[in-house]
């Protein structure tokens, strides 16, 4: 068995883009080799910003022979009454590269077994520079000299080594050789890995940690043995942190954590402020003391030894104090204007060419947001604190800060508005109505905060829709799946029964938003927002289509909670019985549908009598306000009831109007299964 490796020497990657790369490498390395049909033992990635790489252990000698049965014509046509061979079965033989003496005769067809013998590896590794490496897709590209030829970044050199034989093949005018390059600053430009199982060891004298996962930790390791040393608190587990950790591994090959320290007066800045300059702009690791107090002191890694780490440390320490004077004159600066200040420039500021200022659309936001506020029965004192948050709720992004670090919209808004003398409730609101900023991110939490999300949200999506700016394919400059994902989770999270129909129907009258397409567009978007969560969720397709499906109110909460209520029921002894006898109904009262009341003098056996009196207390409105779960357990009770009826009873009788009597029946039984959703939907296992 040998070893194989691969590597693709790059300039330096995006950190971003090296994970990802490393993953599909292994993907389309794994697809290649099945393809043809060469097996290995282990398919082990590697990744620097200046390299991917992938070795395969184990590898046999030769692919896996093949034989395979292929049918051809049937015997009356392979043969002539003479029994001998057509121009049909001479072509069949011809297309497989077989002498029509290999026939075989069974089943009434005209049979031959094709052998397929095993390719070297060597030879079937040679394919895979225009087969693996050529064909890499990525978000961002790069050509480079006179090449048409696009690839994340240009490629530099390329190593293809089976033990220690060179696999010859070219990308572009780049041939595989077996050097490698070591660390830009601390080894050879030109290192030679002797064999393919050596690969490692040789990058490590070279000063590369070129396995992703060990530099991660030696990583980790380092800050936190500084952080211990100095007794401080250091959070590397935190979503925030393990990104940051993320992006650090990948503009580094050979790593060297130090501590760098700034100014206490610094510390008045919000902590966000001062967290937001480290980590965001620096990629610097903030530390605490044991009570979470931010510290003046920075954790973060350097691309190379100890040598000279002084000069680093002061270096990065003289980048940093530049961005707190900047945003220490901002955080004073900002305070000598006043909210109104600021929400007069607002008044100016384009929210869209197509659909008006962010003014306007505030003003939209707030008048979506009462009308919620009044449906979901909020109190004087929240309708207040929301009529305030969205007559103010953006004043920040005029702020100098906010202008200086956008990823503090929001967060200097809620600090601000505490300076200006706002109460506690609406400083929240405006931080919370960005929430949630990713689709796994926090909901926000406050009432009035949450509303004031969904709010403005749903008028951006609307709006946008409206000025027929929708999404299509992976194409959503404006983000508004997120929005729609945000709107989704939030009301979930809150309970809030909201039919969006005839709320967004006012709401588009009264504020004169003149649409190009149709409200049940934006429905079916947001519709389609609970499908991908669902799905997301690990629910069987079959139970999310069907929780969709016979949509009377747009009421993302209820919809979602049928969703998760039959997903749940699935797994039940009876769930299989239920949805039979449900769905019997079901496509036996679409024949004929009808609203008429339903007649018990023109019962004729028990089981019509009995099935009347399972359903005569069941209120749909009732059961739907109660929950899905509650109308599931009702409708589950009606499977025996139902299973007697039709043994009973023949729906289509001789009567009329015993028949269209018993249609009613079924009639009354669907529109319950209805509020479950379309059940004929469900795939019965």
């Amino acid at each position: 068995m040998s070893t194989f490796l691969l590597e693709i020497g790059l300039e330096e990657i995006p950190a971003h883009l090296v994970t990802s790369s490393e993953i599909q490498l292994i993907e389309r390395t794994k697809k290649f080799l099945s393809e043809h049909r060469l097996t290995v033992g282990d398919i082990k990635p590697y990744s620097t910003p200046r390299r991917l790489a992938v070795v395969l252990t184990d590898v046999a000698e030769t692919s896996e022979s093949l034989s395979e049965e292929k049918r051809g014509p049937s015997v009356d046509r392979a043969q002539d009454e003479n029994g001998n061979w057509t121009k049909a079965a001479l072509g069949f033989a011809r297309g497989q590269g077989a002498n029509p003496e290999a026939f075989e005769i069974k089943d009434g067809y005209v049979w031959l077994t094709k052998h397929t013998a095993g390719v070297a590896a060597n030879e079937i590794l040679a394919k895979i520079g225009d087969e693996v490496v050529a064909q890499m897709k990525f978000s961002t590209y790069m050509k480079w000299a006179n090449h048409s030829f696009l690839y994340v970044r240009p490629i530099r050199w390329l190593v293809a080594l089976l033990d220690n034989e060179i696999i010859s093949f070219n990308v572009l005018d780049i041939a595989t050789d077996r050097f490698t390059r070591g660390h830009r600053f601390l080894s050879s430009e030109h290192v030679e890995i002797t064999s393919a199982d050596n690969y490692v060891t040789t990058l490590q004298s070279a000063n590369v940690v070129v396995d992703a996962t060990v530099r991660k930790n030696e990583i980790r390791s380092q800050l936190n043995t500084i952080a211990e040393a100095n007794g401080w608190v250091l959070q590397l587990d935190t979503d925030a942190a393990q990104d940051l950790l993320e992006e650090v591994n990948n503009i580094v090959e050979w790593p060297t954590a130090f501590a760098g320290s700034f100014d206490e007066k610094y510390l008045e800045i919000p902590d966000e402020v001062l967290i937001t300059s480290m980590r965001e702009h620096q990629r610097f690791f903030f530390v605490t003391n044991e009570k979470g107090q931010l510290l003046p002191h920075f954790l973060s890694i350097r691309n190379g030894n100890r040598e000279h780490l002084d000069n680093v440390i002061a270096g990065n320490e003289k980048v940093l104090v530049a961005r707190l004077e900047d945003a220490e004159f901002f955080y004073h600066e900002d305070q000598t204007k006043s909210i109104s200040d600021y929400m007069t420039k607002v008044k100016k500021l384009v929210f869209h060419e197509k659909i008006g200022t962010v003014y306007e659309h505030m003003q939209r936001t707030g008048a979506l947001a009462s009308a919620m506020a009044t449906a979901l029965k909020f109190d004087a004192t929240q309708q207040s604190d929301l009529t305030r948050a969205s007559e103010i709720y953006k004043f920040d992004l005029m702020t100098g800060m906010v202008g200086e670090f956008d990823e503090l919209q929001g967060i200097m808004g809620e600090h601000y508005a505490k300076l200006f003398g706002e109460n506690d409730a609406v400083a929240t609101a405006i931080r919370e109505h960005y929430m949630p900023t990713s689709a796994n991110g926090d909901v926000a939490q406050s009432e009035v905060g949450a509303l004031l999300a969904v709010a403005d949200k749903l008028d951006s999506i609307v709006t946008f829709f409206a000025a027929g700016l929708i999404p299509s394919g992976s194409n959503d400059p404006y983000g508004l799946r997120r929005a729609a994902t945000g709107i989704v989770r939030t009301l979930v999270d809150k309970n809030w029964h909201i039919d969006l129909q005839p709320l967004l129907a006012d709401f588009v009258q009264q504020q004169g938003v003149v649409a190009e397409t149709d409200l049940t567009t934006v429905v079916d978007f947001m519709l389609d927002r609970v499908r991908k969560l669902s799905l997301d969720a690990g629910i069987r397709q079959d139970i999310v289509t069907a929780g969709l499906g016979n949509v009377d109110r747009a009421d993302i909460v209820y919809i979602s909670q049928r969703i998760e209520v039959l997903s749940q029921h699935s797994s039940d002894a009876g769930f299989r019985d239920v949805i039979e006898a449900l769905t019997r109904v079901d496509r036996l009262a679409v024949k004929q549908v009808t609203n008429a009341t339903v007649d018990p003098t023109k019962f004729e056996n028990q089981s019509e009598k009995d099935l009347y009196q399972a359903t005569l207390t069941l209120d749909l409105n009732t059961l739907m306000h109660d929950g899905a779960e509650n109308l599931y357990v009702a409708l589950a009770k009606l499977q025996q009831p139902i299973a007697a009826y039709f043994d009973e009873t023949m729906v289509n009788a001789e009567d009329e109007s015993v028949k269209d009597n018993r249609y009613a029946q079924l009639n009354v039984i669907q529109r319950l299964t209805n509020g479950l959703g379309d059940l004929t939907q469900i795939v019965i296992k």
